[in-house]
């Protein structure tokens, strides 16, 4: 029973020092190069280290060198076998607002080692709340509009479901 004990002791010190000590502004630095790859910028005003994430202050979001969003604030989060991606106050740019949500109150994105290949969804904004899921493995992505709110602009992409609308495409 000693050793279980110590064993387990052992893991939880390397798991918490693991987490203490990773090098995570680097690590987002990586993920800025490898999504630069894909024609993908991010351009933050500040960046937080906390003990187990970051936080990104005035994030704006380029594709191709496009602005195609703001964010007041992006968490990132993360205990190493759970991790949640949370962005608050996002808005689009004015360009894109025919064809998408001007805004979104919060958007929060989760995974956990329990279903690897699953991202889940939640959020809330002018277009009412959603939940949803990306399946990596399958490839697709699903989000049901649980309470519609401005959806006109892009409800020809919707789909009409038992339960409501819902947005499904493959990626």
């Amino acid at each position: 029973m000693q050793m279980v004990k110590r064993m387990f002791l052992g893991l939880l010190l390397v798991w918490a020092a693991l987490l203490l000590f990773m090098p995570k502004e680097q690590l987002y630095f990586k993920l800025e190069r490898e999504l630069a790859k894909q024609g993908i910028e991010l351009n933050e005003n500040v960046i937080e280290e906390r003990l187990s994430g970051l936080t990104l202050k005035g994030v704006t979001l380029y594709v191709k060198g496009i602005e195609v969003a703001r964010a007041d604030e992006t968490d990132l989060f993360s205990l190493l076998f759970f991790s949640r991606l949370e962005v608050k106050g996002l808005h689009m740019d004015k360009g894109l607002e025919n064809m998408l949500p001007k805004s979104a109150e919060r958007i929060v994105l989760m995974h956990s080692i329990l279903s690897p290949t699953t991202i889940s969804i939640e959020g809330k904004g002018s277009f009412g709340t959603i939940e949803g899921k990306i399946d990596l493995a399958a490839r697709t992505l699903y989000i049901d509009f649980v309470e519609s709110g401005e959806i006109g602009m892009f409800k020809s992409q919707l789909k009409q479901g038992e339960k409501g609308w819902y947005y499904e495409t493959g990626f």
